[in-house]
C-alpha cells in the first residue's frame, strides 16, 4: 500500500533573479545594499537566483553566499551556468536553474472586501510625478504615497511606502508599501504590469494577466495574498 502522507512534487514559484557583471563578494554586497536601502520590506528573505551566463571568471560562491545572509536573502542557485559554474555552485550548496519561458495560468482574482470596523490612518505626504516614468528609471516616494500623471514604462519601477496612483498605463513594475504597510494599495487606470508588490507579497506578469488585464484595476492585500477588484 503507498503512503500518501508524503509527496514530492513539481511547482513553480516567482524568484528573483540577480544580473551583475562583477560577481566579487564586495562587489555583490554593495550593489545590494543600495538596493534594499530603497525597498527593505520587499526584499526580506526574497529568494534569489544569480544569472552567471555574461561571468568570465568563477565567483566564490561560498563567499556570496555568506553576503546574501548577512543581508537576509536567501540564494537559491544560479542560472545560465556553464558546465564548469555548475559543477562550482553545486558545490557551494547551490542549485542550478533554468529560466522557464512557460506561462502560468492567472491567479483567481475577487474584490477587496471593505472592512467593517474603521481605524484613523497615520497621515502621509504625497510625492506627484507629473511625467511617464521610463524604462530605467526608479522613483520612491519614502513615508509618501505616490501619484505618477503618465505611464510607467516596461523595466520602469515605482516604489512608495504608502499607496500608489498612476493615472496612466502600468507597464513597469510597482512597489507599494514598500515600509511593510499591508494596507496600501496600488491603483492604476490600465494594467500590463511586470510585478506588483504590497508589503513584500508580489505577483509577477503571468500571474496578473486575468480579468483585470488591460483595465483599471485596484491592487491590494487580503489574507497575505494580492487580491485585484475595480478601480471605481
Amino acid at each position: 500500500m503507498s503512503d500518501h502522507s508524503f509527496e514530492l512534487k513539481g511547482s513553480l514559484f516567482p524568484l528573483s533573479v540577480l544580473y551583475c557583471q562583477d560577481l566579487s563578494a564586495a562587489a555583490v554586497k554593495a550593489q545590494l545594499q543600495q538596493k534594499l536601502a530603497q525597498a527593505p520590506a520587499f526584499f526580506y528573505r526574497a529568494p534569489v537566483v544569480i544569472n552567471v551566463e555574461s561571468v568570465t571568471q568563477a565567483p566564490d560562491f561560498e563567499a556570496i553566499t555568506e553576503v546574501f545572509k548577512e543581508l537576509d536573502l536567501v540564494l537559491v542557485g544560479v542560472c545560465g551556468a556553464s558546465a564548469e559554474l555548475k559543477k562550482l555552485a553545486q558545490a557551494a550548496g547551490l542549485a542550478a536553474l533554468q529560466l522557464s519561458k512557460s506561462k502560468t495560468p492567472a491567479k483567481e482574482t475577487k474584490e477587496i472586501e471593505a472592512k467593517t470596523e474603521i481605524v484613523a490612518a497615520p497621515v502621509m505626504e504625497t510625492k506627484v510625478v507629473e511625467q511617464n516614468i521610463r524604462s530605467g528609471q526608479q522613483i520612491y516616494a519614502k513615508g509618501a504615497d505616490l501619484v505618477i500623471r503618465g505611464t510607467v514604462g516596461a523595466g520602469a519601477e515605482v516604489i512608495a511606502d504608502g499607496n500608489i496612483h498612476i493615472y496612466g498605463t502600468l507597464r513597469g513594475k510597482a512597489i507599494a508599501g514598500a515600509a511593510g504597510d499591508s494596507q496600501k494599495r496600488v491603483f492604476c487606470h490600465k494594467l500590463e504590469a511586470e510585478l506588483i508588490s504590497i508589503a513584500g507579497s508580489y505577483w509577477l506578469s503571468d500571474s496578473l494577466q486575468g480579468e483585470y488585464w488591460g483595465k483599471s484595476a485596484c491592487i491590494g492585500l487580503q489574507d497575505d495574498k494580492l487580491v485585484l477588484a475595480d478601480l471605481l
